[in-house]
């Protein structure tokens, strides 16, 4: 439905992490993110970007009772960055020479990559598998 602005992109997905430095480490290493800390903002939020879209962590509380990471609450389910499809075969190499443990899914338009990160987030990569006009029908 329209409602008088477009979307252009998803910016960020703000994250609470247990360690920032290692959250920060793993994001840079597996994803290969730029990191972003503005001295106006303080120790947090911290920014890992990818051109403009990314995430932003901040510490969690971790005197909150503990959350089953399987569990259906309320939660951020997963984040997603979009990949080419030469990237998408990248990224699966490179999961795979860092050991990483993931899942493929082929959700028939999409083909995605899933993993975790090091508190339990979903992390996907998705590349669309058929031509542009056939999903976005544009």
């Amino acid at each position: 439905m329209k409602n008088g602005f477009d979307i252009a992109f998803l910016d960020h997905v703000a994250i609470r992490v247990r360690d920032l430095n290692h959250s920060v480490a793993w994001y840079q290493k597996v994803l290969g993110l730029r990191k972003y800390q503005l001295p106006e903002w303080g120790e947090f939020p911290i920014f890992l970007m990818s051109g403009k879209s990314g995430i932003a962590l901040f510490p969690a509380k971790m005197d909150d009772p503990a959350l089953d990471l399987q569990s259906k609450h309320v939660k951020i389910d997963h984040f997603a960055f979009h990949v080419t499809n030469s990237d998408f075969e990248k990224a699966k190499r490179h999961y795979t020479e860092l050991e990483l443990e993931f899942q493929i899914q082929d959700h028939h338009y999409f083909h995605s990559i899933y993993t975790r990160d090091p508190d339990g987030h979903v992390v996907e990569l998705t590349t669309l598998v058929v031509h542009d006009h056939e999903f976005y029908g544009t």
